[in-house]
């Protein structure tokens, strides 16, 4: 049966390969291609029965010879195949092109990290202009349940998390890889933190401090969140000031600019898909029962 695998597997043999460029200018007898292959008969005969049975040749009995010839449309759709994995790696603002932005990063940051405090001071900020409303957006901020959703960068997921929305509470967020179904890859990121400022639906402010695997800390990422309503909804400002930085947190710092515009990306979509009928009844809830703030998990 013609698969990609088997064709794959077929033309992955130099010989075979020798032989399917020859059969490529023309259709050619089992002893001609042994001669221009310099091959054994036997050995020529066996690579063509096995190029056969993955649909990439054809062969028919011409006297006493039998004649091979090439199937171009085997090759071509495993061209086209080929083609669209590179066009699917090469999307515009996909996974590889981010894998490369993470890169060159990388390449900057472990050159400027010669000694400890190299980032101290260096500052990012995130502007998002949101359509919901301060209250729903102060929710997807401090409670656990909603936070998970979205809290960490593409192709990630939470593993752990903390977050203790009053000030002095604790901060734990602990990641994977999101196809490491069954926890058995390597960590991918660990940090731990403190709230420092809560103004439930202004404010949310709070120090984070990525792990090396030595259990030592990275940096601290001083991070604040400004909520300002608008008629249209809500204008979020994100501001993350490096203090503490050591020489090995280049890695890290190199994946800021990135992770947190992906974070708030996967923020914005979140809210769009929400049930805002749920938020509404929460909301009714909470005010009924008048609970605190506190999130934790």
């Amino acid at each position: 049966m013609e698969t990609a695998d088997a064709l794959l597997i077929a033309l992955a043999d130099p010989a075979r390969w020798r032989l399917v460029t020859l059969l490529a200018e023309r259709p050619r007898s089992v002893g001609v291609l042994a001669q221009l292959a310099e091959a054994r008969q036997p050995q020529t005969t066996k690579h063509l029965q096995t190029l056969e049975r993955a649909g990439v040749v054809t062969s028919q009995r011409t006297g006493q010879r039998r004649v091979y010839a090439l199937r171009s449309a085997p090759l071509r759709n495993l061209a086209a195949a080929l083609s669209r994995l590179a066009d699917t790696a090469e999307q515009a603002d996909g996974p590889r092109e981010t894998y490369d932005r993470y890169g060159l990063s990388l390449q900057t940051e472990r050159l400027a990290a010669q000694e400890p405090g190299w980032a101290d001071g260096r500052s990012f900020r995130f502007l998002r202009s949101l359509t919901q409303r301060p209250e729903l957006i102060w929710r997807h901020l401090t409670e656990t349940p909603l936070l998970a959703r979205w809290w960490t960068p593409d192709d990630l997921r939470v593993s752990e998390l903390v977050f203790e929305a009053r000030p002095g509470g604790r901060i734990v967020l602990e990641y994977r890889d999101a196809e490491d179904a069954d926890g058995s890859d390597l960590v991918a990121g660990r940090a731990q933190g403190v709230v420092d400022d809560v103004r439930p639906g202004e404010r949310l402010a709070y120090r984070s401090s990525p792990m090396l695997p030595s259990g030592d800390i990275a940096f601290t990422a001083h991070v604040a969140f400004d909520l300002r309503p608008t008629d249209t909804g809500t204008d979020l400002d994100v501001q993350v000031r490096i203090t503490d930085s050591t020489v090995d947190s280049a890695d890290f710092i190199a994946g800021i600019e990135i992770g947190y515009g992906q974070t708030l990306d996967k923020l914005a979509a979140t809210l769009t898909t929400y049930n805002t009928d749920t938020y509404k009844t929460d909301t009714h809830n909470t005010d009924t029962h008048n609970t605190d703030t506190r999130s934790t998990k």
